[in-house]
């Protein structure tokens, strides 16, 4: 931030907050000034809350969820349905999924698709894990949650490929997911609709 008028702790600040989702410059700067306008209300709690995270959220080893225990809670959940597992391109997803209540089974976060613009190899995702969860026993349907762009199919085709000798039953959400629409941005009805009406891919 040019000029001298802003103290180099506050500069800090707006630079860190930009590099937020959704937040450039301008907003970075009106986010910081709540802060330092809400110093004990606000700024303080989220400093704590932040450092808090920082020290006790990591990835679970099992479905890449994130969450204060490893395996999650949504892991070791008892009511959850093991048989079925939903495979999403990242946690905003799984999030978005559990806020719609349309899957009580597991999940599988990929951590991305694949991209050959961005150099995003198989080898760069979560696709191992998922071919030999898929595998297990257990699992008798794997249904593909990923956005309806190029790189989300070309990872649901590349994902189906795999899975042809796993003895599973591959599906993926229906069309009520706009071409285009990304889980985390849609409203809980589209969901529901979308996990209900899936089907064979």
């Amino acid at each position: 931030m040019a000029g001298s008028t802003v103290s180099p702790e506050i500069e800090r600040l707006i630079s860190l907050l930009a590099k937020l989702p959704g937040l450039g410059p301008r907003s970075a700067r009106r986010a910081a000034l709540a802060l330092v306008k809400k110093r004990d209300g606000l700024m303080r709690p989220l400093a704590l809350a932040i450092a808090d995270a920082a020290d006790k959220i990591s990835v679970c080893k099992t479905c890449g969820n994130v969450d204060s225990q490893d395996p999650c809670h949504i892991c070791t959940a008892p009511g959850r349905d093991p048989a079925s597992l939903c495979v999403v391109q990242d946690v905003g997803d799984l999030w978005a999924m559990e806020r719609s209540g349309a899957f009580r089974g597991r999940y599988h976060v990929l951590g991305g698709t694949l991209s050959a613009i961005d150099g995003i190899r198989p080898e760069d995702l979560n696709i191992a894990s998922l071919i030999a969860r898929s595998e297990a026993d257990s699992i008798k349907e794997v249904i593909l949650a990923m956005n309806a762009t190029v790189d989300g199919q070309t990872t649901a085709h590349y994902i189906t490929d795999h899975l042809v000798n796993a003895g599973v039953r591959v599906s993926r959400l229906a069309h009520g997911v706009p071409v285009g629409g990304e889980l985390d941005y849609l409203d809980d009805g589209t969901i529901t609709a979308a996990m209900k009406s899936r089907r064979p891919f």
